[in-house]
């Protein structure tokens, strides 16, 4: 017994030492590391942790939040392990910056970056040291230049002590700031008035009154609404109440299921930018959008609809309506709101998941509400038939949309982007104007139907012609190392370019720089070379080592002898005038300029 003792201590000061000197992973422009707040976690207990990650000088990360402008988001994942788990990350406030490449600010995050987060410790878990393995994903870029997205791994230690246990309190400073700037100067939650926001907003409501209008919910609206005045005959402020418990009920259940969507859409974060994933949810929008439309039908499970059917009387069976609304009118609503669901997954923004849904919800339950409190105005709305299905066929094509716009990110251009959302749209006012048959004995309604697909097909022929026409480019010959030794033997200067889709700055010169008619000009009496490295392929890395490829963009001058004009090289973002200026004393050095 005594001979184990020394085994013992060495076992506690080795556990001491892997657990108080904090673990740091470094990569090439962030270091990442944990920061505790005690020595040791007590089963069934939540505790702050702070992961602390510095960015290397004049570099900066996207935020965590995709913001629409096609950037590589910073994601921060650990894996679990039976009873312990990291949680709830909390990034801070990101500053707004303009980049030469950038014609509106965009927020990144740069210098010490602190990222609140919870400890969870069940109380079934066992006591002893634990390791969890964290992943951060990012892309670092500086004011003129992107490096290629980075992964950084950490593994940290967690000592796990039994429940009530006595703990030593550490970094105590560092957390007790945390606690005071909790509350953020930006408002609730981080969001700030974006415009962009607000006119999402305002179509989801939008969506949510179109929603009262689908075969499932219209005629449901007069027997609803009769509901309400039976319940306050003897006193009208009671329709008010009515109306809100059955609003609330309704709100309650979709913003837990958008708040639920947004959580797992965080969890799945780095999975959700995997090609094959979200091929796989545009196929599941597919799916939904073509069950709207008619090709198969959505049925909820016989034992939701039955407990849907329940009856309960005063305000509580008000409540209870409002909350099962959305099981019994599934066909209808289960499509879109499991599109809305899926898309607000791949954003992985709980509030936004929490808000998107209670709006929809707004909308779907505000006119119940007014014609409630209005009872006569219900019985002038027009009789339910055929248009409630026509309806339902658009919110299919919007489903059919939104999965194109879920698989956007992998298309490779602009225009191949703005030529399917504009293709689906066209097909839709087709579809809806013209082959839909729904309706076609209500004149009034047929011509409605023909107004809607012209306007359609007119606002998708306007975009085209006025403001999606683009600007021929240079036409850039894909890298190959024989086309670089032909060069070479027949003595032609060369440019070559190494870009990628995710880098900013090279799509900001493919727009500004690479379409200028002066530089096509000269671009035409050069070979032009690019090196795509959106994707990894396998000489990747051997041809950045023999080129020296530090980061995107880069522009290489290669003379006539094969030898690269180093005094003319380009590692970020330059104007026209530079580019152009470059190009011409390129050409002047290995051949004569035409006019």
């Amino acid at each position: 017994m005594p001979m184990k003792k020394p085994s013992v201590h060495l076992f506690l000061i080795f556990t001491f030492l892997l657990f108080c000197i904090v673990p740091v992973s470094r990569a090439s422009t962030v270091s990442m590391e944990i920061v505790h707040s005690q020595d040791r976690y007590p089963a069934g207990g939540r505790y702050p942790i702070v992961v602390r990650l510095r960015v290397a000088k004049s570099w900066a990360i996207h935020t965590a939040e995709k913001d629409g402008k096609e950037i590589v988001p910073t994601t921060l994942s650990f894996s679990s392990r039976p009873g312990l788990n990291l949680e709830a990350f909390r990034f801070p406030q990101p500053e707004k910056k303009t980049f030469q490449y950038t014609s509106d600010p965009i927020e990144v995050l740069s210098g010490q970056i602190l990222v609140r987060a919870t400890l969870v410790v069940h109380e079934e878990t066992l006591p002893g040291p634990n390791v969890l393995e964290g992943r951060l994903s990012y892309q670092a870029c500086s004011a003129s230049a992107c490096l290629p997205p980075e992964d950084v791994s950490l593994s940290v230690p967690f000592l796990v002590a039994p429940k009530g246990a006595p703990v030593k309190a550490l970094n105590r400073s560092l957390f007790l700031a945390q606690l005071e700037n909790k509350e953020e100067k930006s408002g609730p939650f981080g969001l700030t008035a974006d415009a962009g926001l607000f006119l999402t907003l305002i179509f989801i409501f939008l969506g949510g009154l179109a929603l009262n209008l689908t075969p499932c919910i219209y005629p449901l609206i007069p027997i609803t609404v009769s509901y309400f005045g039976g319940k306050s005959r003897d006193f009208r402020g009671r329709t008010v109440i009515h109306c809100v418990l059955y609003m609330a009920g309704l709100a309650f259940t979709n913003s837990v299921l958008g708040l639920s969507a947004a959580l797992s859409g965080r969890l799945l974060g780095a999975a959700l930018q995997n090609p094959y994933v979200l091929l796989t949810v545009a196929a599941i929008l597919i799916a939904l959008g073509l069950s709207s439309l008619g090709f198969w039908e959505f049925r909820m499970p016989s034992g939701l609809n039955r407990l849907a059917s329940r009856q309960y009387s005063g305000y509580f069976g008000t409540f209870f309506m409002g909350l099962t609304l959305g099981i019994l009118a599934a066909p209808c609503l289960g499509p879109f709101l499991l599109g809305l669901l899926t898309y607000v997954g791949r954003l992985g923004k709980p509030f936004l998941g929490f808000l998107y849904f209670f709006v929809l919800s707004i909308g779907l339950g505000l006119p119940l509400t007014v014609l409630a409190f209005f009872s006569g105005v219900s019985n002038r709305l027009p009789v339910s038939g055929d248009w409630m299905v026509w309806i339902r066929k658009l919110m299919g094509w919007v489903l059919i949309g939104m999965a194109a716009y879920v698989i956007s990110p992998l298309f490779s251009h602009i225009m191949d982007k703005s030529l399917i959302l504009g293709g689906i749209a066209v097909l839709a006012g087709i579809h809806l104007g013209w082959i839909d048959r729904t309706g076609k004995m209500m004149k009034r309604f047929s011509i409605f139907k023909r107004a809607f697909g012209l306007i359609m097909i007119g606002a998708v022929v306007a975009y085209f012609f006025y403001g999606g026409t683009e600007k021929a480019g240079i036409r850039w010959i894909p890298y190959h190392e024989n086309l670089v030794s032909s060069a070479k033997s027949e003595k032609k200067p060369l440019i070559m370019d190494f870009s990628a889709d995710w880098c900013s700055p090279c799509r900001a010169m493919e727009r500004k720089v690479f379409t200028d008619p002066e530089v096509l000009g000269l671009s035409r009496q050069i070979m032009m070379m690019r090196v795509d490295l959106t994707t990894r392929h396998a000489s990747q890395d051997e041809i950045l080592g023999r080129y020296r490829i530090r980061g995107v963009p880069t522009i290489l001058f290669i003379n006539k002898d094969g030898s690269e004009e180093v005094s003319l090289r380009i590692e970020s973002y330059v104007d026209k005038s530079r580019f152009f200026s470059k190009v011409r004393e390129h050409l002047k050095k290995n051949t004569t300029i035409h006019k």
